[in-house]
């Protein structure tokens, strides 16, 4: 294995997987404990739009896909703090127009030849060093961000009224917080795909919330689950030539049914022992 460093492609795939990591470690706590997953969806597979505008107008993948899912993340925020009765049905809306456009501009795009899969699937071995600048870019955006206004995430994560009674504007952290989580799907949609971000946007936060009681030592052991997927999943998909963002899914969806076993395993011989006593 350690012949394989001095390829250009494996180094760059374990940047990327350090950088992804501390991206979906951070975010995906804040997904979790704000009740966002679903929210979250809708504003991942709008990246599919963002991708098919880039390659009808021939600008750059990544800003003009960060640009697009942000526009998109900011009108869903919109939508769900006007409290709609049928938020659900413009989530899903906009979460499948958002695909319907990205398709229908590729299909209109002259000549157009690029592997749709990378951008459905993921593809943590191509990723090129234009777009390891842009994720390290986000990670100093989204860290700077975390550290700045952890105390008031802490309150609106927990319980959004006290934390307005406490001064915190939620309102605007909240759409804020949700174009942080555009940021990182654009960032992950290279490594897993737009089709399996939510997977690594949510498996190693839960995961990491069954053991930890503060919202700091969740997202360190987050990433650092996260970072065991990826570099498991990357090992794994290399030996047996599999498709590297499905294989880091498989890994954490294993390890995620191995934690809870366990746990279902302990629950039984506790209640067990207390019975006898």
């Amino acid at each position: 294995m350690i012949e394989l460093l001095q390829y250009n492609f494996i180094q760059h795939a374990l940047i990327a997987a350090v950088l992804v990591s501390i991206v979906a470690g951070i975010i995906g706590v804040l997904v979790v404990t704000n009740r966002l997953v679903f929210l979250s969806g809708g504003i991942v597979h709008t990246a599919y739009g963002g991708v098919g505008l880039a390659f009808y107008a021939g600008t750059a993948v990544m800003p003009t896909t960060l640009v697009f899912t942000s526009i998109n993340a900011l009108l869903l925020g919109a939508l769900s703090q006007r409290k709609l009765e049928q938020l659900d049905i413009f989530i899903g809306l906009i979460w499948s127009l958002g695909m319907a456009i990205g398709i229908i501009l590729m299909a209109l795009t002259p000549g157009y030849g690029a592997d749709l899969s990378s951008y459905l699937f993921g593809s943590i071995l191509t990723v090129p060093v234009s777009t390891l600048y842009l994720m390290g870019g986000s990670v100093l955006i989204i860290g700077a961000y975390t550290i700045y206004n952890y105390r008031s995430l802490v309150l609106m994560s927990f319980d959004a009224d006290f934390a307005q009674s406490k001064g915190v504007k939620v309102k605007r952290m909240y759409l804020s917080l949700l174009v942080l989580v555009a940021i990182a799907s654009v960032i992950l949609v290279k490594v897993v795909g737009i089709v399996l971000v939510m997977a690594l946007l949510t498996m190693p936060a839960y995961m990491a919330a069954q053991y930890t009681k503060s919202m700091l030592s969740m997202m360190c052991h987050s990433i650092l689950w996260c970072l065991g997927f990826t570099l498991t999943g990357l090992i794994f998909s290399y030996q047996m030539n599999l498709p590297s963002g499905a294989t880091i899914v498989v890994t954490a969806s294993i390890c995620l049914a191995l934690q809870l076993g366990l746990r279902e395993i302990l629950k039984f011989f506790k209640k067990g022992a207390v019975q006898v006593a």
